[in-house]
């Protein structure tokens, strides 16, 4: 026996919102989350100025030391520019969830006959789409600048598809921190802390075998190292097999431990 809504969403006996009107539900809040960069384009700020100015940055102002000449660097680089740049766009995520939390819109959607996860999943799902959009601008900026794509559409393709799948396994931990950090300065103090260590200690933006030996014990071990490794591989052509095995099992490993713990935070808090 099914009850329905004021709002014709239909709902268990128990009072829980069947799956299929939850997906509904979560792709709703996710449509609402994106409309409004069209209200608002300076949402799109960080996602469109930052990765260019990471870009032009790496390229043209260490691209000379690191690998000779801009050009040289820019082929090796921007992988792993483009993974940087995307888990630093985590904490975006972090940071709306948190504010939503301390200005009281999770309790406004509360009193909505929606499903809880509703607001949380359609949140991560609109900033994954964001994230794309980053990673497109940012190859279109390569290529503008010389960057080629030599493994064809196919790597390109399910290079950007590894990326987006270690960014939303990574946006648990981002749930995290904003469920339990105080306000959202608190959130990006923590997670530009701990990202960037992460991202700059790998092979993101220079060869392993150019680190001291003990750091390169934790560089070849670190899940960038094999997410830049994978994502360089898909769209240069090279070896992508290791690194692509490695990427998805740590994409699945920080799933597993972080999106029980956050929603457990969720739950708390909403």
């Amino acid at each position: 026996m099914t009850a329905t809504t004021t709002a014709g969403a239909p709902l268990t006996a128990g009072g829980r919102v069947r799956s299929g009107a939850g997906l509904r539900q979560t792709a709703t809040m996710a449509w609402r989350s994106l409309v409004a960069v069209k209200h608002n384009p300076l949402e799109l700020v960080d996602y469109s100025i930052t990765p260019i100015m990471f870009v032009l940055l790496f390229t043209y102002v260490m691209g000379g030391q690191m690998a000779g000449s801009p050009d040289a660097y820019l082929k090796y680089a921007l992988p792993g520019i483009i993974v940087q740049n995307t888990l630093f766009m985590t904490i975006y995520t972090a940071m709306a969830l948190n504010t939503d939390l301390t200005k009281g819109v999770f309790d406004r959607l509360r009193s909505l006959p929606i499903a809880r996860s509703a607001p949380l999943f359609g949140r991560i799902a609109a900033d994954l789409v964001k994230h794309v959009w980053a990673i497109v601008l940012m190859i279109a900026l390569g290529l503008a600048l010389g960057f080629r794509i030599t493994g064809g559409l196919g790597g390109f393709l399910f290079g950007v598809l590894l990326v987006i799948l270690f960014a939303a396994a990574v946006s648990w931990c981002a749930v995290l921190i904003g469920m339990l950090a105080g306000d959202a300065e608190k959130v990006q103090a923590f997670g530009f802390t701990l990202i960037f260590p992460i991202t700059f200690t790998s092979s993101a933006f220079v060869v392993v075998d150019t680190m001291p030996g003990w750091l390169q014990a934790w560089v070849n071990v670190n899940p960038v190292t094999h997410l830049s490794d994978a994502f360089r591989g898909l769209l240069l052509g090279g070896e992508v097999g290791r690194p692509v095995m490695w990427s998805l099992v740590w994409a699945a490993g920080i799933a597993a431990v972080f999106y029980p713990l956050a929603m457990r935070a969720y739950r708390a808090k909403t």
